[in-house]
């Protein structure tokens, strides 16, 4: 599998792109072990989406603003467009784990209903688009983490050995890792109690709960009972985006979901995800898409 390096500019740092050779299956494993470092890696982003899996406790993971303590059971999500922050050789030094990337068209038509059912599940649209500047971490149960290895370590066997019909197999294995990531995601609530996080996770039920209706920073602030600036300024440092901004993609999701599995007109659609007019809404969903709420609906089906 070839990378290919796009230089770092004034507005983003270095990116990297994956391009498989014709006919290669457009998924990487890559083993994290012991010592396996050497130097440092730039600043970056990948054009790809990918899964980090960590097996021990120990080392440092940065992405971008933070430095995440790297603890047993931790999942990075990291979406295409996710800063990674700069690595030294000692951070992960002592860490044993697994990466996983592939390209966002690797569950497509040859795997009936995935590559939909990936791209409009709730939770898991830090897996769509990017520019979230730090990756979504989440926490494997202890009692599951031996079977993350397993099905990790399965797919990268296919990947390396290509026996006869691995890339179905492989395809297999990469879809039960993203449905124990949806499982995962759709606790993020909890997730962010449980890591000392109330005021994220009071802002993200909100937002789950009003999202249909208008909703502004305003009406969220309101209910959190604290300033609006403040809490710009709090969800932009935890997170690395706004709450206009995830007030957005969560209306981009369930409209997403809405084009792909009913046949409502597009203004209806975008009514019942808090748009009243559809010109905004068709305005919106097409910067976020790069082409319009039917033409998307077209194309996805």
């Amino acid at each position: 599998m070839r990378t290919v390096r796009r230089a770092p500019n004034r507005d983003r740092p270095a990116s990297y792109s994956m391009q498989p050779a014709p006919g290669e299956l457009p998924v990487v494993t890559w083993r994290m072990e012991h010592d396996w470092t050497e130097g440092s890696f730039e600043e970056h982003m990948h054009e790809f989406p990918g899964l980090a899996y960590f097996q021990t406790t120990g080392g440092l993971l940065r992405t971008g603003r933070r430095s995440w303590p790297i603890e047993t059971g931790d999942l990075f999500v990291i979406a295409p467009g996710d800063v990674m922050g700069h690595v030294q050789d000692t951070d992960l030094a002592e860490t044993e784990g697994w990466g996983v990337f592939f390209t966002a068209d690797v569950l497509g038509p040859d795997v009936p209903g995935a590559h939909l059912a990936w791209r409009t599940h709730p939770l898991l649209f830090p897996f769509v688009r990017g520019g979230a500047i730090t990756a979504l971490r989440l926490r494997v149960p202890e009692p599951e983490r031996p079977e993350w290895v397993a099905r990790i370590e399965s797919l990268h066997d296919e990947l390396t050995l290509r026996r006869d019909g691995y890339r179905e197999a492989a395809l297999a294995h990469l879809m039960l890792l993203l449905v124990g990531v949806s499982r995962l995601a759709a606790n993020v609530v909890d997730d962010l109690r449980e890591n000392r996080e109330p005021l994220l996770a009071e802002v993200f039920e909100i937002i789950e709960e009003r999202y249909p209706r208008p909703l502004s920073l305003r009406d969220v602030a309101a209910a959190v009972n604290i300033s609006p600036g403040h809490l710009t300024s709090t969800v932009r440092e935890r997170t690395g985006r706004t709450v206009q901004q995830w007030i957005g993609e969560r209306r981009m999701v369930q409209a997403r979901r809405l084009l792909a599995a009913t046949d409502l007109p597009v203004n209806e659609v975008g009514r019942r995800v808090g748009f009243p007019d559809a010109g905004y809404f068709a305005r919106t969903f097409g910067r976020a898409h790069g082409m319009g709420p039917a033409q998307w609906r077209r194309a996805n089906r």
